[in-house]
């Protein structure tokens, strides 16, 4: 079984990754073509938010790299509708730098967050850490893997996560950050740790993108009727799952 999980999982790594620019900037989405297309991704580029929207609903591609600031449909409106057709990861990367643009991205359903200016090889390996993520999520097993504690529960197929019946409506990436907590529960994981754990990648030194996640699944659960509390934030340390929260 392990050996054709492993087997399965070779076989998705070695298949060209289908990357989606969605950027109005021709200069950008010009060098943005060729450093992934040498480094023997499939990239299509799109320069209008409509067409934009299109495609990435249309297209069968594993990631989407989005731009904010779009001529016809901004990159918010165009991931707001994009999330409810489709789970494409997308990663945006855009001028508006500030923590509100950073958050509203997240809170629409973006993966990740890159502002501008950015480096190739800083992009490279967040591209490279939402493609490993696919690439286990494609090899999950058929067959429905349930795990709950109190009145949380938690569907591994489906990526689903329930909390009294109500489902939370959590992003792919949230569902992660939750089921890690649950796995390790009453334990304290670091930022480090879970950075790893959930978004396949390090952290820099200003990386507010895990801080988001807690954040929104929090919220989530805290709308559900969950205690506040239940994901508790241990100063100095990381964030811990209190089960008895729940």
């Amino acid at each position: 079984m392990i050996i054709s999980i492993i087997s399965k999982m070779l076989a998705v790594v070695k298949m060209p990754a289908r990357l989606l620019v969605i950027e109005d900037d021709s200069v950008l989405s010009g060098h943005l073509l060729d450093y992934f297309s040498e480094r023997h991704y499939l990239v299509s580029v799109c320069a209008e938010g409509p067409a934009g929207l299109d495609a990435a609903t249309a297209g069968d591609y594993d990631l989407v790299l989005l731009d904010i600031l779009l001529p016809g449909l901004n990159g918010l409106e165009l991931l707001n509708a994009l999330r409810q057709q489709s789970p494409v990861p997308v990663i945006v990367v855009s001028a508006l730098g500030d923590e509100q643009a950073r958050i509203q991205g997240l809170i629409n359903g973006a993966d990740d967050y890159l502002p501008k200016p950015f480096s190739m090889a800083e992009l490279a390996v967040r591209v490279d850490a939402v493609l490993r993520r696919v690439a286990l999520e494609r090899v999950r097993p058929e067959e429905p893997q349930w795990e709950s504690v109190g009145k949380l529960v938690l569907c591994d197929h489906s990526m689903a996560a329930f909390y009294q019946e109500t489902d939370l409506g959590l992003t792919n990436t949230e569902f992660r950050l939750l089921q890690v907590l649950l796995e390790h529960r009453g334990a304290v994981l670091s930022k480090p740790f879970l950075y790893q754990a959930v978004l396949h990648r390090g952290c820099g030194r200003h990386d507010r993108s895990l801080d988001l996640h807690i954040s929104h699944v929090r919220r989530k659960l805290r709308d559900a009727g969950a205690a506040e509390s239940a994901v508790r934030t241990v100063w100095g340390q990381g964030y811990t799952l209190i089960t008895d929260n729940l």
